[in-house]
């Protein structure tokens, strides 16, 4: 399952839910809110802008906001809300690709740095990161943690969410640390379909080196974009990595 692949036509049409999901505001509002504050006066380069979901109304906080993305209908939606004046578009692997300028905030939300399905392009998207960033400058990554308690002996798999329309499971691979996240979904005819997307899952201390072998320190990390604090039973982080400030 090719990442280019996933992100088709049919996917991008679906992909946004205003008002719900990961669209809801309870959900997006705090994201934009704390990215605006980590960008303060600089420009923002989000790696893996999809349709816009976060960049859209960033740019309108005032941020200037440029992004990469590989797959091009989903930067085809992204285009039916803000033009290539608004929100620059590279079309490219966030790993490797780079675009001009220099900026004081790097983001990736929604896990997507798992999409890099190996530990060598997941370092690189870090390297990729740093080359963007001025001395002093932010690379946030919003990302689940891996739920390997919930598996017992001779168990491959965790449900992790069911609702009447949905249910959503993820398999794991725990020799080579992928998971395959299925989405089961349901109509009003009892009809299913089921979509598949691979990720390489990263423990926190394991981010951590990831950083640190780019030239970041980490700065803050947290449960949610609220600030909640980062405990052992924490789901999710949203992690905070600075480039030093040389004296």
């Amino acid at each position: 399952m090719q990442q280019e692949n996933l992100w088709d036509a049919d996917t991008a049409r679906r992909y946004d839910t205003p008002g719900t999901g990961m669209f809801a505001p309870e959900t997006l509002g705090p994201t934009v809110d704390r990215l605006a504050r980590l960008a303060g006066d600089g420009a923002a380069l989000e790696f893996a802008v999809g349709t816009g979901r976060v960049a859209v109304p960033l740019a309108e906080r005032g941020v200037p906001v440029t992004g990469i993305e590989l797959s091009r209908p989903m930067v085809e939606r992204l285009r039916t809300k803000a033009d290539e004046a608004t929100i620059s578009v590279t079309i490219g692997d966030m790993a490797t690709t780079v675009v001009p300028g220099e900026y004081s905030l790097v983001y990736l939300v929604y896990n997507t740095i798992s999409n890099l399905l190996t530990q060598a392009a997941q370092v690189e998207c870090f390297r990729n990161a740093a080359r963007h960033l001025a001395p002093g400058g932010r690379f946030v990554i919003e990302l689940w943690v891996p739920e390997l308690r919930k598996l017992p002996p001779g168990q491959h798999a965790t449900v992790w969410l069911t609702d009447p329309d949905y249910i959503g499971l993820d398999t794991y691979d725990v020799l080579n640390q992928h998971v395959v996240s299925h989405h089961f979904r349901f109509d009003g005819a009892g009809q299913a379909r089921v979509d598949l997307s691979p990720h390489r899952y990263i423990w926190p201390a394991e981010l951590d080196l990831m950083a640190q072998l780019a030239g970041f320190e980490l700065e803050t990390r947290h449960a949610d974009w609220d600030g909640s604090e980062f405990t052992a039973e924490s789901t999710s982080h949203v992690s905070v990595y600075r480039v030093p400030v040389t004296p």
